[in-house]
Order: C-alpha cells, then structure tokens, then sequence
C-alpha cells in the first residue's frame, strides 16, 4: 500500500485560506517565509516543520493531506466541514480528474470572484444581513 502527501490539495487549501490576502502577511501570519508559501502555493513538498504549521493554520489534522492507493481504488480524505463555500467548490475542482489544474484553478478563481462580487453587491441578489 503506498501513500502519498497531497501536495495539490494543501495548495488548494493554503491559496483558498489566502483569499485576497497578501503572501507576505500570510506567511507571518503561519510564522514561514513569503517564499517558502509561494512554493507550497505551487505545489512543491514543504519540510515537516512547515507541514505542522501550515495545518495548525488551515485547522486540520495532517492525515487530511494523506492518499492512500488499496486494490480496491483510492481512499482520499475529506475536506474540513467548515470551509467556505467557494473553498468547497475549489477543493472539488481540485479533486476531479477529468480537469488539468490549470483548469480546475481557473474556474476556482472564477468562482471566487463571482461569490466576491455577489457579497459586495455587484452581481446578482445578495441576501439582506
């Protein structure tokens, strides 16, 4: 049985918790270097230190970055159930297999900006606070 970090899916997690906040800030925020966020953001393996406070930050156990391959398929893990709602929609265009990531990251960004404009009035109802 092999098993393998979900590089992917902690850059999906780490850029959808950013949001439209700045890397630099993030990155002291999570107590890590601007590069060394970049990096995860782009999918590289971070150092097991890093690894730590990155899922400190995001608020899930490490095993959630973890695939496991068995005869059977591929057990993947579940996302947090308090991720918002175009984090969820991220994460699942992440997890589809039929599209590249540059598709998948595509769309998310899309996604997000529609939900961003929806909240600030700009597009479609937005429901009274």
């Amino acid at each position: 049985m092999d098993t393998r970090l979900r590089t992917d899916k902690l850059a999906a997690m780490a850029r959808a918790k950013r949001g439209a906040d700045g890397l630099r800030a993030t990155a002291r925020e999570i107590d890590i270097s601007a590069s060394t966020l970049s990096r995860i953001e782009q999918g590289k393996v971070p150092d097991i230190e890093t690894f730590i406070q990155l899922c400190d930050w995001l608020e899930v156990s490490p095993s959630e970055f973890f695939e496991t391959d068995e005869e059977e398929g591929t057990v993947m893990p579940t996302f947090s159930p308090d991720m918002s709602t175009p984090e969820r929609i991220e994460f699942h265009l992440r997890a589809d297999k039929e599209l590249n990531q540059e598709t998948a990251e595509a769309l998310a960004n899309m996604v997000k900006a529609a939900y961003v404009a929806v909240m600030a009035g700009k597009l479609g109802y937005r429901p009274e606070e």
